[in-house]
């Protein structure tokens, strides 16, 4: 897997535990969740997003706020976001190790 496509996945996981703390913590807690430590979680995504290609980021932002998950696996040769299906050719040797973008609705994909 592409070197910054782990680190947009691990941002997009790390957004949403985040997004569940703000939005339901006093829940979370009422069923025995802790929910301390966002400032670290915070501070851990600022620093994942200081590792990742600006350019990159400002897609991956951009993606997220029209889509709320921008980085999606390929399962059975379709996009998990909009069920298209993926040419064979984007899983070809050449395409090794390139960040690709699903032709119907743009977000990055990944094999898992």
């Amino acid at each position: 897997m592409h070197p910054q496509l782990q680190l947009l996945v691990a941002l997009q996981d790390m957004m949403g535990m985040i997004r569940e703390i703000e939005e339901q913590g006093s829940e979370l807690e009422d069923m025995g969740f802790k929910t301390e430590g966002l400032e670290k979680l915070k501070e851990a995504q600022a620093e994942l997003e200081a590792k990742i290609d600006p350019q990159l980021m400002g897609q991956f932002r951009r993606l997220t706020k029209k889509f709320g998950r921008a980085v999606v696996p390929v399962i059975g040769n379709s996009c998990t976001g909009c069920f298209a299906q993926i040419p064979t050719s984007f899983v070809s040797k050449t395409n090794a190790g390139r960040l690709q973008r699903c032709e119907s609705c743009g977000r990055i994909l990944y094999w898992p």
